[in-house]
């Protein structure tokens, strides 16, 4: 399983025609969207933001918003350079890396360039079991990207399902600071990406869960928490007092929605409420606010609409006060 297929874990992969509808409709959307001095309107067919509404003064800082390209991997593996010069017309400037569609490294990060954006952070699974060598070759391409954070973006399932051993969780955690230490020495800043799987009880009867374990391991020296809010609601494990109990380590929020069959929502038209979250954004220590939606090109959208899912996370980030 790829880094990238991982990160979709219990949805059905399709992979679907660009339809001529599908495409017209998004490039229409973000035509809409795009207004003066490179912000971006809501789209006329998306529900009002719900975090849009005056809340408080403080706003997510224009430069801090990214977007996770899991999001678009159909239509950017499709169409590499329009997808990245429409992610660039509505507004991102910053890119966080699935894979590099098809693209060597190197041209990758010269199409980003070409649009004015920037692969600050990417997606890289550290091997398993860990080597060196392998894991200094993915860092050698996370320089070549541009990135500062490096994030390994999956763990927790095997061919029997849901991991709940607790000896291999602290295993992979003491992983975890072999590779945080190496990425620190070259010049990174090493994360670990969370799904739900690490809010399970161990199977060991102590009430303890992965997440206990992994973030007591794993030394908050070598590993930060890129905190993604949809799964940890998922994992029925409150953001906030994620945040509360690990202050200062939480450097990255994946903001994505969940509408009321618990699956996944543009961001501001589903039911977490992102304003009390970002509230605690300096007692985290957040540096980056990633725009994701998992389910980009399966169940009944087909890819073009996860541009629709960039346009509308975009303006809800633009516009949200906490």
């Amino acid at each position: 399983m790829s880094n990238a297929q991982a990160e979709g874990t219990g949805l059905a992969q399709t992979n679907r025609p660009l339809s001529r509808r599908g495409l017209l409709r998004s490039s229409a959307l973000v035509a809409a969207a795009a207004g003066a001095a490179g912000t971006v309107a809501t789209p006329a067919q998306a529900a009002p933001a719900a975090g849009s509404a005056s809340g408080g003064r403080r706003r997510v800082p224009a430069d801090r918003i990214s977007i996770q390209l899991y999001t678009v991997r159909d239509i950017l593996t499709a169409d590499p350079a329009g997808t990245v010069a429409t992610l660039a017309r509505i507004g991102y400037t910053r890119v966080e890396t699935a894979g590099t569609a098809g693209l060597t490294p190197a041209a990758f990060r010269a199409l980003l360039d070409a649009n004015g954006i920037r692969a600050t952070s990417g997606h890289f699974g550290i091997p398993q079991p860990f080597d060196a060598t392998a894991w200094r070759a993915t860092l050698a391409d996370a320089r070549t990207l541009g990135c500062h954070y490096v994030v390994h973006p999956f763990f927790g399932v095997d061919a029997n399902g849901p991991i709940r051993d607790v000896t291999v969780w602290r295993q992979f955690a003491q992983d975890l600071n072999k590779a945080g230490r190496i990425a620190r020495d070259a010049g990174f800043d090493f994360g670990y990406h969370n799904h739900h799987f690490e809010f399970l009880p161990l199977s060991d009867g102590s009430g303890r869960r992965p997440f206990d374990v992994l973030t007591a391991v794993a030394d908050p020296r070598l590993v930060h928490l890129e905190l993604d809010l949809y799964w940890s609601w998922r994992g029925t494990a409150d953001p906030v007092d994620v945040i509360r109990a690990h202050p200062g380590r939480v450097r990255q929020f994946h903001c994505k929605d969940m509408n009321i069959d618990s699956g996944f929502a543009d961001l501001g038209t589903g039911l977490i409420d992102f304003r009390r979250i970002f509230a605690q954004s300096d007692v985290a220590g957040v540096k980056e606010y990633i725009v994701e939606r998992d389910d980009a090109g399966t169940g009944d959208r087909v890819p073009a609409q996860a541009l629709d899912t960039a346009a509308v996370g975009y303006q809800f980030l633009r516009d949200i006060r906490f």
